[in-house]
């Protein structure tokens, strides 16, 4: 028979959060899988949209204008937003990792929220283009 510690899993869980030490690397760490989450959600999000193509050119067209409203354009924000922070922060991670890059964390971590925020607000202005300068 195995054996089954008896103790609450939840009041576990919250014991580690509380005694989990905060920095700037673990903020890193835990957005970081946020994001890879939030992009592996998408991934099959985006298979499901592409099914589409199955039902017919028209069905697919219906469904790309849908795609051109503004609550799914700031989720197509929101993505990029993921993409970029997981894309800099896991170059940081190898350049941390590979080199000698151990001393330099903090300072490469403030690199990537600051190209990051830069990336990301290029972004915005390209993607709601039109909202923002119509006329």
């Amino acid at each position: 028979m195995a054996y089954i510690p008896d103790r609450e899993p939840i009041s576990a869980w919250t014991r580690i959060a509380l005694a989990y030490r905060r920095h700037s690397g673990s903020y890193a760490y835990i957005l970081h899988r946020i994001s890879g989450i939030g992009l592996t959600v998408y991934l099959f999000i985006h298979i499901l949209a592409l099914s589409s193509l199955t039902k017919g050119k028209a069905e697919f067209m219906a469904e790309m204008k849908t795609f051109t409203t503004l609550p799914f354009k700031v989720m197509e924000w929101g993505l990029g937003l993921l993409v970029m922070f997981h894309a800099f922060n896991g170059i940081r991670i190898a350049v941390v990792d590979l080199g000698n890059g151990a001393r330099y964390q903090k300072k490469l971590l403030a690199f990537v929220y600051v190209v990051g925020v830069a990336v990301v607000l290029g972004m915005f202005v390209l993607i709601f283009n039109a909202e923002l300068f119509a006329r």
